[in-house]
């Protein structure tokens, strides 16, 4: 039993990693793919498409805005000496 443990737990960390967004966008990127390609029009633009989306939300979510640099540079200034 741990070596099915262990097997599970090893493809749960390949195909998940550390965002399950990310995983979830793979599986319904090729789902959309199949579903165009299974209504004859020509699918080879949906990958692309999805991973162009998918690495702007996740890089949207990973680096901060302007606004929050401003701020978080404010906060963190020392007190003026006097």
């Amino acid at each position: 039993m741990s070596r099915l443990r262990g097997v599970s737990a090893f493809l749960y960390d390949f195909v998940v990693g550390e965002d399950a967004t990310v995983a979830v966008a793979v599986v319904a990127a090729l789902a959309l793919t199949a579903v165009v390609a299974g209504l004859g029009i020509s699918a080879w633009w949906v990958l692309p498409i999805a991973v162009v989306g998918t690495l702007a939300r996740t890089l949207k979510r990973a680096v901060p805005g302007p606004r929050a640099r401003r701020v978080s540079s404010a906060v963190h200034r020392p007190p003026p000496r006097s």
